[in-house]
């Protein structure tokens, strides 16, 4: 809750008041910040004493506001934003999972089962992820358009920026060692094999704190909005 003041010009003068510039008055007012776009902040203006708005055209203005708002909040933009929670808790769960389940198996195989067990898991891993991080991304994408706040609209994008991040560490670092996994031949390894599984977790870890961090902004920000 903060203070203001609103300027209500031209009787104080004939009363001979001190006034402000331009023959203004200040009057105390309650000033409530509900929400901004990107262009104007709503206010919410009552008079202390009697709970009422001090000059109609003010209220009348700051109803057009409100009224704008909600317009925004429609139902598609409300149904995007249970996509985009959907997606991004199914995204951090499958690598939360991953993490703390799969990979401490993994590395307790021998090389020749973890080869081939890797292999298998690559199967049902694609493209059904792929999809679901892109379909996620659009969704904030759409989200962070329709915000009705500048600070809401910073939290998608930052989403965003961290959906990139995943998106970039599963394609340019875990991609090319699943495809090494899959071209290395399980019962005839080469002396000069080099272990994959300390990068793979290395990369697979960095993706999965953007994902939870994807998570908590994008909570965050439809908490916010609504």
């Amino acid at each position: 809750m903060v203070f203001g003041q609103v300027w209500t010009i031209g009787a104080a003068r004939r009363r001979g008041e001190n006034l402000k510039p331009n023959g203004i008055e200040s009057v105390p007012i309650d000033v409530t910040f509900r929400s901004a776009t990107a262009a104007s902040i709503e206010l919410l203006v009552r008079l202390p004493s009697i709970g009422q708005v001090a000059e109609p055209g003010l209220r009348d203005l700051f109803e057009q506001e409100e009224e704008r708002v909600k317009e925004r909040e429609t139902p598609v933009v409300q149904l995007v934003g249970v996509a985009v929670l959907i997606g991004s808790g199914l995204i951090s769960g499958v690598f939360f999972a991953v993490a703390v389940s799969v990979l401490p198996a993994l590395n307790a195989m021998t090389p020749d089962r973890y080869l081939q067990a890797h292999s298998l898991l690559g199967k049902g891993y694609h493209p059904t992820m792929p999809l679901l991080v892109n379909a996620t991304l659009v969704a904030d994408i759409v989200l962070a358009v329709a915000a009705p706040s500048a600070t809401i609209r910073s939290l998608l994008i930052t989403s965003i920026v961290g959906i990139v991040v995943v998106e970039a560490v599963s394609h340019l670092c875990n991609v090319p060692l699943n495809n090494v996994v899959r071209g290395t031949d399980a019962d005839a390894l080469p002396a000069n094999w080099q272990d994959p599984r300390p990068r793979w977790r290395r990369w697979h870890m960095i993706r999965t704190v953007a994902a939870l961090v994807v998570l908590l902004l994008n909570s965050l920000a439809i908490t916010l909005a609504n």
